[in-house]
């Protein structure tokens, strides 16, 4: 029996959805139409549901007034337009007022490939990160997805949700709240490297864990899902490994691997780390996705002859 992957946004939408059909304080406010279950919640709850245009930093001053006045307020766009765009009002109408908006990001990483670079969210990590009191949070399958926002329901607050375009293969046959207040998971375990990643890079790590196996390298996989606030107890798991290795889509200035080796620093952890990332240049060329992360040296082949490579010269 062939299983349907759902677009994370999807499995977000709907359950708010049905959260919002028994609650009137709840409002959606949307950039961007053309996800079904967006049209849903439009259709059957017209009054709840604002669409403020190709107008994003406006959407947010927006949200932020509905916060006040009581509502509970989620808002959608395009990754890099939510995220680089409208970084001044993040800061001055939500994280500055203390306001607990829900920010749902989608498409991050260079999940609109061969759109060019004004349509890749490869630096957000690094500026959403600079943020004071945001909660920062990216799933990586439909589980950890719903389990995200039922928490983003229950619990609310200046949160910035990044959700993958593409329907992600299922990681997790169920995801625990007590998952979620941890902030990581290991999904896979392993002896001489760890590999952390988040959202569609978690993905590319199973497939590189399973290269290093083929090479008698015993790989783990801890998927960080929050990096914002960051989990204080990931160091017993971190010290059990030889080699620490970050995957990220993103820039690796301030980025999710900046995020580990502070955290080594800060916990005074000791271990050899590997930042794997994209280079220090834009990306114009065409070819999908998994072409520009091999441009990037982010294939999971190559991934696996660097990480072999960095255990010898430790060896």
């Amino acid at each position: 029996m062939t299983t349907t992957l759902q677009a994370q946004r999807d499995v977000f939408i709907e359950e708010i959805t049905r959260r919002a059909l028994k609650d009137q304080g709840i409002y959606f406010i949307s950039a961007d139409f053309g996800a079904p279950a967006l049209d849903e919640f439009r259709a059957r709850l017209p009054r709840q549901f604002i669409h403020s245009g190709i107008s994003e930093q406006h959407m947010i001053d927006m949200a932020s007034g509905l916060a006040l006045s009581g509502k509970t307020v989620f808002v959608y766009a395009m990754s890099p337009f939510i995220s680089l765009r409208c970084l001044e009002q993040l800061k001055c109408c939500l994280a500055v007022m203390n306001q607990p908006v829900c920010v749902l990001s989608v498409g991050i990483g260079l999940g609109y490939a061969d759109s060019g670079p004004t349509h890749y969210s490869t630096e957000d990590l690094a500026c959403l990160r600079s943020l004071n009191g945001v909660e920062i949070l990216t799933p990586c399958d439909t589980a950890s997805t719903l389990a995200v926002a039922q928490h983003a329901c229950d619990n609310v607050a200046f949160r910035m949700v990044r959700l993958d375009r593409s329907p992600l293969p299922d990681i997790y046959s169920n995801f625990p709240q007590s998952t979620l207040a941890r902030g990581f998971a290991e999904v896979v375990s392993g002896r001489d490297v760890c590999l952390l990643a988040c959202g569609y890079m978690t993905h590319r790590a199973k497939q590189v864990a399973e290269k290093l196996a083929a090479r008698g390298i015993s790989a783990g996989i801890v998927d960080l899902f929050r990096v914002k606030p960051f989990p204080a107890d990931l160091r017993a798991m971190l010290q059990q490994y030889r080699l620490l290795v970050t995957l990220e889509e993103q820039c690796l200035a301030g980025g999710f691997g900046s995020a580990i080796l502070e955290y080594l620093s800060d916990s005074r952890l000791q271990r050899p780390a590997l930042r794997l990332g994209l280079p220090e240049r834009y990306f114009f060329e065409n070819g999908g996705r998994d072409y520009l992360l091999s441009l990037a040296g982010l294939d999971a082949e190559s991934v696996a002859s660097n990480i072999q490579k960095e255990l010898a010269a430790a060896a």
